[in-house]
């Protein structure tokens, strides 16, 4: 007896799909539409080919943004990820300490961008900031807003102090998945802090941590909101990202065409880089099977 498909459940998707065509496909039919043509306004354009990709390949502007997005990136991850798998280490496991921690740990992640940017653009000032009028008063001379290297550490730290948490939740909560057994295990055979940490806590972590790792890792790489309201890019260039390079050159300028490619080759980069994570994820996963 031949077993009846019904497909009737696509109806249930349907409605699904027909906005995902309208807030993602459509605006990105948009965008490629404008990175293959000019315009001068009032809905004419001209073909402009592949022209526009081709100037943005060979742009020292563009891969002056692409070089400081991976090296803010990196920075960001070398520190967060190791911090943050510190700090889930060193969370108490239960008590009323457990949910103490675990809301204070979420509160930095409840905080919208524009105000971390707001909140760390006072704290930086030397006039009135106490982060900067604490370091002006001990002898040490710090401007974010003209030196490169301290705008550089203000972008760290408060992209440091607002993400933390969210790795150090996740590798917690990966650290409460084990079981009691495998400590007192460890304990009977009298084993080490750091071989308790490198055989039995790093393997059960090591999903939730590619998870986090992937998180931040786009997160940073599409950070736009923060550092454009505690430097604006500056100075100069040197906290100019891709976003914000992406944004001063579509609104600023109005520079479409060029915007439109240079779009477009960020989004195949962010989708290339999404790809090698997931297929290492999936490859652990299997390894786990």
């Amino acid at each position: 007896m031949e077993k009846t498909v019904n497909h009737k459940a696509w109806l249930l998707v349907l409605p699904v799909l027909v906005l995902v065509a309208f807030s993602a496909v459509i605006p990105l039919m948009t965008v490629v539409n404008y990175s293959v043509n000019d315009t001068f306004g009032n809905n004419a354009f001209f073909w402009a080919g592949l022209g526009w990709f081709d100037d943005m390949i060979h742009s020292d502007r563009l891969w002056g943004a692409l070089w400081r997005q991976l090296m803010f990136s990196a920075i960001i991850l070398a520190i967060e990820v190791p911090l943050g798998i510190f700090i889930a280490l060193n969370m108490p496991k239960k008590g009323v300490w457990t949910s103490v921690c675990l809301v204070l740990m979420a509160l930095p992640l409840l905080i919208p961008f524009n105000v971390v940017g707001t909140i760390w653009q006072i704290f930086g000032r030397v006039d009135i900031g106490l982060l900067g009028n604490t370091l002006e008063a001990i002898g040490i001379d710090y401007n974010y807003t003209n030196d490169p290297v301290d705008a550089w550490a203000t972008i760290v730290v408060m992209d440091v102090w607002h993400w933390t948490s969210l790795i150090a939740l996740l590798c917690y909560a990966g650290l409460q998945s084990i079981p009691q057994a495998y400590y007192q295990a460890a304990k009977i055979d009298q084993a080490s802090r750091w071989k308790v940490f490198r055989y039995i806590e790093l393997p059960k972590m090591k999903g939730v941590l590619l998870i986090a790792v992937l998180l931040r890792f786009m997160d940073s790489f599409m950070i736009y909101t923060e550092p454009f309201v505690v430097t604006g890019g500056g100075p100069g260039n040197a906290t100019t990202f891709l976003s914000i390079d992406l944004v001063k050159m579509a609104v600023g300028q109005f520079d479409l065409g060029p915007a439109a490619a240079f779009s477009i080759m960020y989004f195949l980069v962010i989708l290339l880089i999404s790809w090698v994570f997931y297929t290492v994820m999936t490859s652990f996963d299997r390894e786990a099977r």
